[in-house]
């Protein structure tokens, strides 16, 4: 019998590789069809600057647009946000962007702030932001221009310039928090919420 016991599938209003394949291993039916907003445009309308509240705003934002799109179906919205100290980091659009990102967030930590909202026709059924706290190591720059030799492209894909499930490993000392809210969806309180509102055989 199929995880999954919504009448359509579940639609993820992301592009995110990571939080496809997440949904994907937990067994859940679903497809994908990335928001079309303008992030930053989003945010000003709404006057917010928190990092916190950022990822609950645009987590919200794209499961409207695309529930807007899509009647009767249920709609995953997430986002991710990176805060250091009271300064906001968003995905870098270059090597050298990616550089300068990682040289401030090393030796230091910074929060990881990942937000989910879930959306059927205009309501807002469930969501959230749990947050996790990371500290890199001290690297040094030969080790963090060969991180960048190996990652490529791949660093601008990723807040923060890394992605914790490959090679990106190797920046850090320290981490606190859950691995799905690193990875950018808080998979657990989500499933329990799929689970109670019998979305999920539980």
């Amino acid at each position: 019998m199929p995880l999954w016991l919504g009448q359509q599938p579940l639609v993820l209003a992301s592009k995110s590789d990571i939080r496809g394949k997440i949904l994907a291993a937990a067994g859940l039916r679903f497809g994908i069809r990335p928001a079309q907003i303008d992030e930053r445009a989003v945010e000003a309308d709404a006057k917010v600057s928190d990092a916190l509240a950022a990822a609950r705003l645009l987590a919200r934002a794209k499961a409207m647009a695309v529930a807007a799109q899509m009647p009767g179906h249920v709609v995953l919205g997430a986002d991710q946000t990176l805060a250091h100290g009271s300064a906001r980091l968003t995905k870098p659009a270059s090597r050298e962007e990616a550089s300068s990102q990682l040289r401030i967030l090393r030796g230091r930590t910074h929060e990881l702030h990942s937000g989910l909202a879930v959306v059927r026709d205009g309501e807002v059924l469930f969501e959230l932001v749990d947050t996790a706290r990371l500290t890199m190591r001290d690297f040094s720059d030969r080790f963090l221009d060969d991180y960048l030799d190996m990652t490529g492209d791949v660093a601008l894909t990723s807040v923060g310039a890394y992605q914790l499930e490959g090679i990106g490993i190797h920046l850090f000392d320290r981490v606190d928090g859950d691995y799905f809210t690193i990875l950018g969806l808080p998979l657990l309180p989500l499933l329990k919420f799929f689970r109670d509102s019998n979305m999920v055989d539980g």
